[in-house]
């Protein structure tokens, strides 16, 4: 491989950013099935707003191309797989995107190729899951005529500051010296620098566990906050005056949403099992995690009817509805359980979110958002994303005399709120 060409196939929140990062350096082309997207993408602009307009148009005029057709990637020998895995109904990981994508590169792989996966799995989906698609689809032997890698992606959407090439990189390859060459391609871009893992496994094992510690630590300080309120102690002070130890580990009580956090503990749970091994403490922090959206729900109605609200078809907005602040992406939000058990009180509930893109929205939640803020005056007010536009709203001005304030971010100044986690 003495000149690389690199295909990503995937132009998500990861695919992308990376796509135009190795657009700087290397011949690259993009490869996505969404036309739409494709189409959008080539006219200049991101959607997720994870590349800035300015430097998606300067790599296509440096001759960065997305496309939908795989003949534009056949001429490439270095392919970067970075679809999404998400869970189905019942929590079981879901490879149907990986399974596609590897049929994709099957496709178009020729002998002394790579191909490297960078979506979040359990360890041994690489190995045991795609590449045999790849070997059946191309017809060429693993380690023999084509090789591997697992890279996975540490995307934080929205984060301005941590973006792909200031993020430290995990890589791995198939074989030592594949590993190198890897990890040698990815070095040349990536400015935090790279982490060469001995094997694809302990790569993909690393990437899982790195958000199922967070999931854990968040779910602990839920629980706490679920503890302390009903002691009536603000969970919120009880943190600040912990953290001032020089140890203690500053995470706070709020939504697990999203597509990494609140989904990657369900990867590696399942492999624990497929070994044998019943996951505790994982699958107690998921539980604890993802029912934190209807916990919120009843506070905030506990905390009308302690004021004298009539609750049944009382005016409630909820504020925010992706998942995480100053970001578009509503994958996985956990905003909609608190919408969903809010409902069966027989509410009428306004959602207004500037960042959540409204079609998508009522495309994947069958649910109508706003765009714009209401003029009306609401009952109750929940703070549920901590967007930095909410800052500049005057709560006071959008609720009536009596009225519930709940945040759920600790965003809001302590004397403005009734509750919060």
């Amino acid at each position: 491989m003495d000149t690389v060409k690199i295909a990503v196939i995937g132009l998500g929140y990861v695919g992308l950013p990376l796509a135009r990062l190795f657009s700087t350096k290397y011949e690259t082309v993009g490869f996505d099935m969404n036309k739409t997207r494709v189409d959008t993408l080539m006219a200049g602009h991101d959607t997720t707003l994870e590349v800035s307009d300015e430097l998606l148009q300067s790599a296509i005029a440096n001759g960065f191309k997305c496309t939908t057709n795989i003949e534009d990637i056949c001429n490439c020998n270095f392919y970067i797989i970075a679809v999404p895995t998400p869970v189905d109904g019942n929590h079981n990981p879901d490879l149907t995107p990986l399974y596609s994508a590897s049929t994709t590169v099957g496709k178009v792989i020729t002998k002394g190729d790579i191909v490297v996966y960078e979506s979040t799995v359990y360890p041994g989906v690489t190995e045991d899951e795609c590449i045999p698609v790849v070997e059946k689809v191309s017809g060429l032997k693993f380690n023999i005529d084509f090789f591997a890698g697992y890279s996975p992606e540490r995307i934080n959407p929205g984060d301005k500051q941590h973006t792909v090439e200031r993020i430290k990189k995990v890589t791995s390859g198939s074989t030592p010296e594949i590993g190198k060459k890897v990890n040698e391609i990815y070095a040349s871009v990536i400015t935090a620098g790279t982490h060469l893992a001995p094997t694809m496994k302990v790569a993909e094992a690393a990437k899982v566990i790195e958000n199922s510690q967070r999931d854990i630590n968040i779910a602990f300080v839920n629980e706490l906050s679920k503890i302390f309120t009903r002691m009536n102690i603000d969970t919120q002070d009880v943190l600040e005056a912990a953290s001032t130890k020089w140890n203690f580990l500053p995470f706070k009580p709020g939504l697990v949403g999203g597509h990494c956090i609140g989904v990657d503990p369900y990867y590696l749970a399942q492999c624990a099992q497929n070994y044998g091994y019943n996951p505790e403490i994982i699958l107690a922090g998921r539980r604890m995690n993802d029912g934190m959206g209807e916990y919120v729900a009843n506070q905030v109605v506990k905390l009308m009817l302690k004021k004298g609200l009539q609750v049944l078809n009382s005016s409630i907005l909820i504020l925010g509805f992706t998942f995480k602040e100053n970001c578009p992406d509503v994958r996985n939000t956990k905003v909609i359980d608190i919408y969903r058990a809010l409902k069966e009180y027989n509410l009428n509930i306004t959602v207004y979110d500037p960042w959540a893109n409204v079609e998508i929205v009522n495309r994947e939640y069958n649910l109508n958002i706003e765009s714009q803020l209401s003029t009306q005056n609401f009952d109750t007010v929940i703070f549920a994303v901590a967007h930095d536009c909410f800052k500049k709203i005057n709560v006071k001005e959008i609720v009536k005399s009596k009225h519930v304030i709940f945040d759920v971010k600790g965003f809001c100044d302590k004397g403005l709120i009734d509750g919060r986690l």
